[in-house]
């Protein structure tokens, strides 16, 4: 039997993070980024606390999933992960603080308990926490499917729920190798140059074929947001999306479009703040727990996509902060 990367053959896998359970967005326009993400991706507002609003899509299922602060510059405030019990999150911030990456614990924030931050390799800030509270809807709000989080009343393109985030990076190899020894993430596809220097690496927690990127800044520029993802149910919803951007004259960076990595059809726009925004369907699911991660060689990476236009020369080099 041949071994692959995401099985160790002496220890069992690392199974304490359950999924990417919030993302903090940075923005020096709040008023601007805050009308985006509620009238045109469809956002709901939660609360406010601080500098911060809290938000949801109509098919998440805890109470909010992101956040947009206000900040001198754009980019990732952090990535929040929840873990599968309370005895994994103490295993994981051990785990964390003894490697040296740890910045400690804080008491919680709006619709979750006590957490620990920690960096990744590139300084990406993070952090991990189990309680959280469910979105409970008002009686206007809930749906006779009583499986749904909350009745479907379409505002803007109604993004259904978050999705990923990636990463831009100056080392791929040291932040996948972080995620995946220390956190418990496998590694699903990713781009290997002729040079042996990875671009890319696409990874995850869930079934899903990526809860987090990274990408190589090829200015070499570390701790940048590349993309944080929504969720639409169907390729027709990100194709109207195209129209509705276009009714409000927010930037088309690329797409619509279909990804060759992840197989997911997408359109990227910038969010008023500067951030990259990607609207994500399709894709597939990984559930055979020895899956054998996919290489994409320098030649086969090819334009970027499966089909349609190239991705533009910014992929590579525009992250937030610049």
């Amino acid at each position: 039997m041949t071994d692959t990367p995401n099985v160790s053959t002496d220890d069992e896998p690392i199974r304490d993070v359950a999924h990417l359970g919030h993302v903090e967005l940075l923005t020096p326009r709040p008023d601007e980024s805050l009308a985006f993400f509620t009238d045109v991706l469809g956002l709901r507002e939660v609360e406010r606390r601080g500098q911060s609003v809290y938000l949801r899509g109509w098919g998440d299922h805890y109470l909010t999933t992101f956040a947009i602060t206000e900040s001198d510059r754009p980019g990732l405030g952090h990535a929040g992960w929840r873990t599968v019990s309370p005895r994994a999150l103490e295993r994981r911030a051990a785990a964390l603080e003894a490697l040296g990456c740890g910045r400690g614990w804080h008491e919680g924030d709006v619709g979750h308990g006590p957490a620990y931050r920690f960096v990744d390799p590139d300084g990406h800030a993070m952090e991990l926490y189990y309680e959280s509270e469910t979105y409970r809807p008002t009686p206007e709000l809930r749906s006779t499917l009583k499986n749904q989080p909350q009745r479907y009343l379409p505002h803007g393109i109604a993004v259904e729920r978050l999705d990923h985030v990636n990463l831009m990076c100056a080392d791929v190899t040291a932040n996948k190798e972080f995620m995946m020894d220390h956190l418990g993430f496998k590694l699903r596809e990713y781009i290997e140059l002729d040079s042996g220097v990875e671009a890319g690496a696409w990874l995850s927690v869930t079934n899903l074929v990526h809860d987090v990127a990274y990408t190589r800044h090829y200015l070499g520029k570390p701790g940048r947001l590349h993309h944080v993802a929504f969720w639409l149910p169907h390729r027709e919803d990100v194709l109207r999306s195209a129209d509705i951007f276009t009714e409000y004259r927010v930037p088309i960076e690329t797409g619509p479009s279909k990804h060759a990595i992840t197989q997911a059809f997408f359109v990227y726009v910038m969010e008023p703040g500067g951030n990259r925004v990607e609207l994500f369907s399709g894709g597939y699911l990984i559930f055979a727990p020895d899956w054998e991660p996919v290489r994409w060689s320098e030649a086969e990476r090819g334009t970027g996509v499966y089909w349609g236009e190239s991705l533009p020369d910014s992929f590579k080099i525009y992250g937030t902060p610049e």
